[in-house]
């Protein structure tokens, strides 16, 4: 979060409540992202957090 108080297109859109890792799901029903994603984000480039997060504000996550 920058210091305005919005969120910065690099931060990880983690809410937790990870099924990516906790129960194995392909995409986690708490930020949309999938397994790979979650597991790499602090090594993925900062063009590559923009990206996903741009695709995520796109989709609504629906909770099943």
């Amino acid at each position: 979060m920058n210091i305005s108080g919005k969120k910065n297109l690099t931060d990880s859109p983690c809410i937790g409540v990870c099924s990516a890792t906790a129960l194995g799901d392909p995409i986690c029903r708490g930020c949309g992202r999938t397994f790979e994603e979650v597991h790499s984000w602090n090594t993925l480039s900062d063009a590559e957090k923009i990206e996903i997060n741009q695709r995520l504000s796109l989709c609504t996550i629906i909770e099943t």
